[in-house]
C-alpha cells in the first residue's frame, strides 16, 4: 500500500505527470495557432488567386463596350426600359464570345464562378454571369450577403484609386466560398466589376489533411522529447534524490549504519551538494551520538559520585534528633537543603564539655563540589578548634589562618559560632558576616539581633574577630539561617525577606525548633511556588529551658 501511494504521489509520478500535462497543452497550442495560420495564409493566397483571375478577365473586354452594357443594366433594373437592346445583347457574337471565354478561364483556374456585374448605388445588377442560369444575365443579383461587399470594394476602388484588397468568406449552395471583386476603372470612373468565386471544399480538406499530419508530427515528437526529458529527469533528478531519501531511511533503520550509495551520487550539481551534506550529516550525528555517549556516561559518574558526595556531605552533618536525649536543659533541631547535589551550607552543634555547647552556622561563598570541599574543611577546623578550648573569636581566627592558607579559589566562608554555658544560659558568639540571628524571649516574639559583624573567614588573615554577648532565661529560643531563607526568590524576582520570615517564626512563637523549621520551610515553599532553588537552604533552632540546678530554672 505504501508503495502504491507513493508511486502516486512520490516526486517522479508528479514530475512525470506535470510534465505530460504541459506536452498536451504544447501539443494543442501548437495545433490550434498552426491551424489558424494556415486558414489565413491559404486564404490570403485564394484571394490573390482570384484578383489574377479578375485581372485576367478584365483583358478580355472592349472597355467601352462594357461600359455601354453597364448603362443599359442600370437603366433596364430601374426604369424596365431596353429590353429589346438587352435581348440583341445576349444573342450577339460579342456577348457570347465573352460567356465563353469566361467559362473556359473559369474551368481552367477551377473557381466555382466568374461574373460581371454593374453598380447603382448600394445596388448591384449582372451583366454577364458562367454560372448557366439565364435570367442573372442582365438582372438583379439574388447572391445574399455579398452586395454590401461589393459596394464597399467598388466604393473603395473609386475613392482611393487602389484595388480592394479584402475579400469575403461566405455560405452558397456548392459549400464555403471566398469572393474577391476587382473594380474595371475607364475614364476616371468605375464602369463595372469582376467578382470570382473561389471554392474552399479543397481548403478544408488540406485543414483536414494538415491538421492530422501536424498531429502525428506533433505527437511523434513529443513522444520523443517526453521519453528523453523524463529519461533526463529521472536519472539526473528523480533517481539520485530517492536515493538520498533511501540512505537517510537506511541510516534511521539501521542503528545509523552508513552507506557507501551517497559517495556514488557525482552529477556534479546541487543534487551532489544535497548528496555529501546527508553523508555529513549522518557522520556527524554518529560522532555526536559517539560523544553524547561518553559524555552521558561520564555524567551518570559524576552523578553517581555526587551522590556519593552527597550523603558524605549529609553524614558529616548531625542528623540524628534528638541530637542530646539525657539533656534535658535544652532542644534543638537542625535542617540543610543543598541547590545543587551538594552544597556549601553547613550547621554544626557539639558538647565542647558537660556544661558547654557550640552552635555553629555557616555558608561558603560559590556552589557544587568546590564549596562543598571547603566547607567540609572549614567544618572540620572549627569544631576541632573549638574542642581544644577558647573563645570563638579565637577559634574562628584559628580556622581563618588555616583556610587562607592556599586559597587560590579565593573561597570564604560566613560563620555565626556561639559557645552557650548550659547550666546559666549565658552565651558568646561571634557572627563572621553572617546574617542576623533571631531571638524571641519567653512570653514574647522573634526579633534580629543586630549588631556589628567581623569579615567573613578566609577573607585576610591576621582578624581579630569580634564577640556578643547574650543571655538565654529558660524559655528563651535562637533561631540561626543562612541567607538562603531571606533570598529565596519566586518566579516574579520577589524575595521572601527577614520580614517574612520573623512573621513566619511568629505563628506560633512557643514552638519546639522542629516544628519552628518546618513552620518557616513550608511558608517558604508556598511562597516561590514553582520557581526553582538558587541557593542552599540553612536553619538551626535552638531552645533553652534552663539547668534544673540553676536558681532561674
Amino acid at each position: 500500500m505504501e508503495n502504491k501511494k507513493y508511486r502516486i504521489t512520490g516526486l517522479a509520478g508528479r514530475l512525470i505527470l506535470g510534465l505530460a500535462v504541459i506536452v498536451a497543452l504544447v501539443t494543442i497550442g501548437s495545433i490550434f495557432v498552426g491551424v489558424r495560420t494556415y486558414r489565413a495564409s491559404t486564404h490570403r493566397h485564394y484571394n490573390d488567386v482570384a484578383y489574377q483571375v479578375a485581372r485576367s478577365a478584365e483583358l478580355l473586354f472592349d472597355k467601352e463596350e462594357l461600359e455601354n452594357w453597364s448603362d443599359i443594366a442600370v437603366e433596364y433594373n430601374t426604369s424596365g426600359t431596353g429590353i429589346e437592346e438587352i435581348a440583341r445583347i445576349r444573342e450577339s457574337e460579342e456577348y457570347l464570345g465573352y460567356v465563353e471565354a469566361f467559362t473556359d478561364l473559369r474551368r481552367g483556374m477551377d473557381v466555382d464562378d466568374i461574373f460581371v456585374g454593374a453598380v447603382n448605388g448600394d445596388e448591384i445588377y449582372y451583366i454577364l454571369d458562367t454560372d448557366p442560369v439565364e435570367d442573372r444575365r442582365f438582372n438583379l443579383g439574388d447572391r445574399s450577403g455579398i452586395e454590401d461587399y461589393i459596394s464597399d470594394a467598388v466604393r473603395s476602388s473609386w475613392e482611393t484609386g487602389i484595388p480592394y484588397s479584402g475579400y469575403l468568406l461566405h455560405e452558397t449552395d456548392y459549400g464555403l466560398n471566398i469572393t474577391a471583386v476587382y473594380p474595371i476603372v475607364y475614364d476616371g470612373r468605375t464602369i463595372a466589376f469582376i467578382a470570382v468565386e473561389s471554392p474552399m471544399r479543397t481548403l478544408e480538406s488540406d485543414v483536414s489533411s494538415y491538421i492530422f499530419t501536424v498531429l502525428i508530427i506533433v505527437c511523434i515528437i513529443t513522444v520523443i522529447l517526453f521519453v528523453l526529458t523524463a529519461f533526463i529527469l529521472v536519472n539526473l533528478l528523480i533517481k539520485p534524490i530517492k536515493t538520498i531519501s533511501h540512505e537517510a531511511a537506511y541510516f534511521v533503520e539501521n542503528e545509523n549504519e552508513i552507506s557507501e550509495n551517497l559517495r556514488k551520487i557525482k552529477n556534479h550539481d546541487e543534487i551532489q551538494v544535497l548528496a555529501e551534506s546527508v553523508l555529513k550529516m549522518e557522520i556527524g550525528i554518529n560522532e555526536y551520538i559517539s560523544n553524547l555517549t561518553k559524555v552521558t556516561a561520564e555524567k551518570e559518574r559524576i552523578g553517581a559520585e555526587l551522590n556519593v558526595a552527597a550523603k558524605i556531605q549529609a553524614d558529616m552533618l548531625p542528623g540524628v534528633f534528638p541530637a542530646f536525649p539525657d539533656r534535658k536543659e535544652f532542644d534543638l533541631y537542625a535542617s540543610m537543603d543543598p541547590a545543587k547535589e551538594v552544597g556549601g551550607d553547613f550547621y554544626d552543634f557539639f558538647l565542647i564539655d558537660d556544661d558547654h555547647i557550640g552552635l555553629v552556622i555557616a555558608d561558603v561563598s560559590g556552589k557544587g563540589v568546590p564549596a562543598a570541599l571547603f566547607m567540609v574543611i572549614a567544618k572540620t577546623l572549627i569544631k576541632n578548634r573549638a574542642m581544644m578550648g577558647g573563645s570563638p573569636s579565637e577559634v574562628l581566627a584559628y580556622a581563618n589562618d588555616q583556610l587562607g592558607e592556599g586559597n587560590e579559589a579565593e573561597l570564604f566562608v560566613t560563620v555565626w559560632f556561639a559557645i552557650i554555658e548550659i547550666s546559666t544560659g549565658k552565651g558568646i558568639a561571634a557572627n563572621a558576616g553572617h546574617e542576623h540571628p533571631a531571638l524571641r524571649k519567653k512570653d514574647g516574639k522573634f526579633e534580629l539581633i543586630k549588631y556589628r559583624h567581623s569579615p567573613a573567614v578566609a577573607t585576610m588573615p591576621g582578624i581579630n574577630f569580634r564577640e556578643h554577648e547574650f543571655k538565654l532565661d529558660p524559655g528563651d529560643s535562637l533561631y540561626v539561617y543562612t541567607d538562603g531563607v531571606t533570598e529565596a526568590t519566586r518566579s516574579d524576582n520577589v524575595l521572601f525577606g527577614t520580614d517574612r520570615m520573623i512573621e513566619s517564626l511568629n505563628k506560633n512563637p512557643d514552638a519546639d525548633p522542629e516544628s519552628m523549621l518546618d513552620t518557616v520551610r513550608a511558608d517558604i515553599d508556598e511562597f516561590v511556588g514553582d520557581a526553582p532553588q538558587f541557593d542552599d537552604i540553612t536553619m538551626l533552632g535552638f531552645k533553652y529551658m534552663g539547668s534544673e540546678e540553676s536558681p532561674l530554672a
